[in-house]
């Protein structure tokens, strides 16, 4: 069974494309790719399921074409619509890369100053030049690789220098 905190998300199932069972997937990160994974994990109905891949081609930066195996028909397709998707952590962190900003999701992020916990990372904001990270208890803190002192994946924390005074913005 695979758990939620064993895995970050990546994207979304968008409809289906032709009548052979392609979908149009949108992500957010590309770690599919750069991993050469075989499959993608779909939340289907609160259940995260594997789906392996037969093939897939990118459309643009954030849209690709995706053909899992066993999803043959356009009917088949569109069950998938809408679905959540997610990437195992494990197989991300093997590549020993740098996490990308939505393998942070969920991570605590620590005071480099007092060692104190700020808050848990519930989202992470792209919309804007400035990415912020948006803490469940509502605060959101710049995501400037400046201000990151140490990740740890194995403890899931992030380290910052936060600038004096931003928390009682």
């Amino acid at each position: 069974m695979i758990r939620r905190e064993d895995v970050f998300k990546i994207g979304r199932i968008g409809k289906p494309h032709g009548i052979k069972g392609e979908v149009f997937f949108h992500f957010d990160d590309d770690v599919f790719d750069r991993v050469e994974s075989e499959y993608l994990i779909l939340d289907i109905d609160g259940i995260l399921v594997p789906f392996f891949m037969e093939e897939y081609r990118f459309r643009s930066d954030y849209v690709a074409l995706v053909k899992f195996q066993q999803v043959d028909t356009q009917e088949r397709a569109s069950e998938l619509t809408g679905c959540e998707v997610f990437f195992s952590r494990e197989l991300a962190s093997e590549e020993d890369m740098m996490p990308t900003w939505e393998m942070l999701i969920d991570f605590d992020v620590i005071d480099a100053q007092n060692g104190n916990t700020i808050g848990t990372i519930a989202a992470i904001d792209k919309q804007t030049a400035n990415i912020l990270f948006e803490l469940y208890n509502g605060i959101l803190i710049p995501a400037n690789e400046d201000l990151i002192e140490d990740i740890d994946t194995e403890k899931e924390t992030i380290t910052m220098n936060i600038p004096e005074g931003l928390l009682n913005l």
